[in-house]
């Protein structure tokens, strides 16, 4: 399946948000280290937020396991064969289950199970997703991309943006 396809969101473009460990400013964009909503340890994945406020509301279920300053970073991102999971045609052509994607994951996890959410996963790769938009289970007005791969031929671009110094 191609970006075209309907299955997919528009191609998109623009700056998007990343908390990080400012130690760790030069692995900014290599993705996540460790089990995640959508990743198993083992599966580079990368979050970020539409906006700073995104952000915000993300960090709130990880406070406990997170340096205590972190900088929010800026990054241009392009990304085609992205799936909107606010979308729920095309959930539902892909057979995705918003509870599932938006369920707790973390006890599964830790249980040694196969949370929902990695099941979500896998079928989007599955249909050839690069990523997903996934809706704010905090603040509904708030939307966050998760890009399964990156920087690589044909997926998603990202880059830090530099600011001034």
């Amino acid at each position: 399946m191609n970006s075209a396809d309907p299955l997919f969101a528009p191609v998109v473009r623009g700056t998007f948000h990343r908390a990080i460990d400012p130690r760790n400013h030069q692995f900014a964009i290599a993705g996540s280290r460790a089990a995640g909503r959508y990743s198993r340890a083992d599966e580079p994945t990368l979050y970020l937020s539409s906006s700073v406020e995104g952000v915000d509301a993300a960090l709130i279920a990880h406070r406990d396991t997170r340096a205590s300053a972190l900088e929010i970073i800026e990054l241009d991102v392009e990304a085609a064969g992205i799936v909107d999971l606010r979308d729920p045609d095309a959930r539902s052509r892909i057979g995705i289950d918003l509870a599932g994607a938006m369920a707790p994951w973390q006890q599964d996890a830790d249980a040694g199970g196969t949370p929902a959410s990695w099941s979500v996963r896998d079928r989007l790769v599955e249909v050839g997703a690069a990523g997903l938009i996934d809706p704010s289970r905090r603040r509904p007005d708030l939307w966050h991309l998760v890009l399964f791969r990156w920087n690589e031929p044909n997926a998603p671009t990202v880059r830090i943006r530099e600011r001034d110094r």
